[in-house]
């Protein structure tokens, strides 16, 4: 029996998962933890990592550390996306996580991390014909999936957190800055060719903001287990009227509406304009979620090829 452990660092938050992983690529997921650490905050148009962002990481991998350390036959598989992606000072980073903790850090691309997202929904949800979108801190991958397969994917640079920060989203909403907001990410999906093809194609969300979007519409309609929302789905009027009557309120009302973490308050504006837009943009009528992405994606790829060898192994 292999334990499995995915680290998944983002811009928001780190979070890792240990699945235990039998010879005939069966598993069971045994462990699930999650820090927000923000540690794309203040980046800056210079795209440093900043010391109390790199500090509250550190933190919270060493508490991850704490847990996966005791456990045997133990692999890591640790994967760091957009903040570190984009910072200038990325090698002294993941020196320092390595030397510090013994966690080698892979930076993937954009293009590998909305590759493992569509492995983790496909894996899980149907999505034969599906537009999907992932939206992280600092960035949002999207893929477009056409009779079973991706046919194209991207990851552009607009996220909960940098959204949020670039247009003053995070207390009281001005007009003027919301639709400058508006303008920035529509102008980045005219900028995607291919998108258009996705007209009228289902919505399939994942990233903590648009979860929070499903656990408020839940939560608001009293549904049992607030947080059951793999395969849930919301139509596009649902969605605008949820998102509305947060844009009216200020910081600390969205802090009391049920199904919003108060470390999410403040970037939930910006962190729904991506997947409300993109919506509108295609004309879609609905939107499903999903619980698995980047992570499950991971695993998927471990067991496939486990699978393979045992496959060839027999033959």
């Amino acid at each position: 029996m292999e334990n499995f452990a995915v680290i998944d660092l983002g811009s928001n938050s780190v979070r890792m998962t240990i699945s235990q992983i039998g010879k005939d690529a069966t598993y069971q997921t045994v462990t699930q933890m999650k820090d927000y650490v923000r540690l794309s905050e203040n980046m800056g148009v210079e795209k440093i990592l900043q010391p109390d962002a790199i500090e509250r990481t550190m933190a919270a991998l060493k508490g991850f550390k704490d847990v996966y350390s005791k456990l045997d036959h133990l692999t890591i598989k640790a994967v760091a996306t957009a903040a570190v992606r984009q910072a200038t000072n990325q090698k002294q980073f993941l020196k320092r996580v390595k030397n510090d903790l013994g966690i080698d850090l892979e930076v993937i691309s954009g293009s590998q991390e909305a590759y493992y997202d569509y492995v983790g929904v496909s894996e899980t949800l149907p999505a034969t014909n599906s537009v999907i979108i992932d939206t992280g801190g600092a960035s949002a991958e999207i893929i477009l999936v056409q009779n079973g397969r991706v046919t194209n994917l991207i990851s552009i640079p607009v996220g909960s957190v940098t959204l949020s920060s670039k247009f003053a989203l995070a207390d009281e909403v001005s007009a003027q800055e919301f639709f400058k907001a508006v303008m920035y990410v529509e102008k980045m999906f005219q900028n995607v060719w291919w998108l258009k093809n996705g007209i009228n194609l289902p919505i399939i969300g994942l990233g903590g903001s648009n979860r929070t979007l499903a656990k408020i519409n839940r939560r608001y309609n009293n549904l049992l287990d607030t947080d059951d929302i793999h395969g849930y789905q919301l139509r596009d009027d649902q969605v605008n009227d949820t998102f509305q009557r947060m844009l009216g309120e200020n910081l600390e009302e969205r802090k009391k509406v049920p199904g919003i973490s108060k470390d999410r308050a403040d970037i939930i504006i910006g962190g729904l304009i991506p997947a409300v837009l993109l919506m509108n943009y295609l004309d879609s009528d609905r939107i499903t979620f999903s619980t698995s992405g980047l992570r499950e994606g991971i695993l998927f790829e471990k067991l496939h090829s486990l699978i393979k060898e045992n496959v060839e192994k027999s033959e």
